[in-house]
């Protein structure tokens, strides 16, 4: 029993912290507007088991639309809270030029498997293509160390802004990722 006292409560410090140093980051992040912009790389998985809800894509396919990259795994309590703001970013601005497009980098080998994958998309009403990346290859090209993570990309294909962190709807990170999303789509 004292042990999982002494588990439940080194489990919450740790969650506390964890929380706590992800915001910390994310309000760095949302206020850093001068990102030198770089080129997106490619994506890594090229076959049809490694998307879900498209065939699989390259960035030439997305070409002249901006791009918001949602990097997530289904067991991070923060990924599944951002994701309400992200179908009401889906909803508002994909018919302007917006394509969300998720990459589901697994922590824990359960989240490898499509099948739950699959369901925790049709749980979370997730429209947009996924990009299942079991190998971190793509996590690895963006030298993304966060779950989850945003990368906003213009229509010639640069990154031009990240964010690390929980996001929802109205709150300060949303509207900065909102506003530079609808500068992005106002250029032509």
């Amino acid at each position: 029993m004292k042990w999982l006292i002494f588990l439940s409560a080194l489990f919450f410090s740790v969650t506390v912290i964890s929380n706590n140093y992800s915001q910390e980051i994310s309000q760095d992040k949302a206020q850093n507007t001068d990102q030198k912009p770089y080129k997106i790389p490619e994506f890594t998985h090229h076959t049809a088991n490694e998307w879900i809800n498209s065939k699989p894509l390259t960035i030439e396919d997305l070409k002249g639309k901006v791009i918001l990259i949602d990097m997530w795994t289904f067991d991070c309590w923060n990924c599944y809270r951002s994701f309400p703001w992200l179908n009401a970013l889906e909803e508002k601005y994909q018919k302007s030029g917006l394509q969300i497009i998720g990459v589901h980098t697994p922590e824990f080998d359960h989240e490898k498997i499509r099948a739950n994958i699959e369901a925790k998309v049709k749980k979370f009403k997730l429209h947009h293509p996924i990009m299942i990346d079991n190998d971190f290859s793509y996590w690895r090209a963006l030298n993304n160390r966060y779950w989850p993570a945003y990368y906003l990309v213009n229509q010639a294909g640069n990154i031009v802004y990240s964010h690390i962190g929980e996001t929802h709807q109205g709150d300060r990170k949303a509207l900065v990722i909102e506003k530079k999303i609808t500068q992005l789509l106002a250029k032509p």
